[in-house]
């Protein structure tokens, strides 16, 4: 199961997609199908981005499909990590179309996403045909994108972390919103006793993947921004 699916969403197989009923459309509203966000944003990751390969693609839906959380990982050669694109939709206008680009950390099916969210904000009469356009303009970014990830990764695991300060940025963490009350345990437990031995060495690279071990309960339909909130905080404090 992805870590965008461990809380609140029920696993689904891509055929199964196209089985859930599609709202009608109206005037004001044209509704993105599942499948068709799935379809859109691997194909043209493929097509743009030559050098990788599709790795696997996992999908998880809540409220009898209502709404879709995707994760489409892909690699190129990298042992540790794999190029990603997270994504959401909705049929109950309840959630704008989204992207997110970052990086899977294969050894432990942790998340890493940088960046802002390339949003389409409503379901409207144009949606469908201003898809290929935001898919385009995260993808533009993909390649920056992942070359800033292998930076931060590499500047973290040469950024040794005390006790104290990995406590001061957890107590961050939880007042900026990123985790919950919950999961402030497991972020100390996985920090003192990581559940992976790479992780054993006192880096921030340690430090946040014990966060985003942490957040795989996450509820999905937030994850996407707090994964993001949490990259920037880690950039701007943790190893700053």
């Amino acid at each position: 199961m992805s870590l965008l699916l461990h809380r609140g969403a029920q696993d689904i197989e891509y055929d199964d997609l196209k089985e859930i009923p599609i709202p009608k459309e109206t005037s004001s509203y044209k509704p993105v199908t599942h499948h068709e966000l799935a379809d859109k944003l691997k194909t043209m990751t493929l097509d743009l981005m030559p050098e990788y390969a599709h790795a696997q693609s996992q999908y998880g839906v809540t409220r009898e499909g209502q709404k879709l959380f995707g994760l489409h990982t892909f690699q190129n050669g990298d042992q540790e990590l794999g190029f990603s694109v997270g994504f959401r939709n909705s049929y109950d206008r309840s959630l704008s179309v989204a992207v997110a680009l970052g990086a899977q950390v294969f050894v432990c099916d942790n998340l890493m996403l940088t960046g802002d969210l390339s949003v389409m904000r409503k379901h409207t009469a144009n949606v469908r045909d201003d898809l290929e356009n935001l898919i385009l303009s995260a993808l533009y970014r993909s390649k920056t994108t992942y070359r800033q990830i292998k930076e931060d990764t590499e500047g973290m695991k040469e950024f040794p972390m005390s006790d104290d300060k990995a406590y001061q940025t957890l107590g961050m963490a939880y007042g900026r919103g990123i985790i919950s009350p919950r999961q402030i345990p497991v972020v100390k437990s996985e920090w003192l006793k990581p559940s992976h031995d790479v992780f054993e060495t006192r880096s921030a690279w340690s430090l946040y993947n014990a966060f985003t071990e942490s957040m795989k309960s996450t509820p999905p339909g937030s994850i996407m921004e707090r994964y993001l909130k949490l990259h920037e905080l880690f950039k701007s404090v943790a190893y700053a």
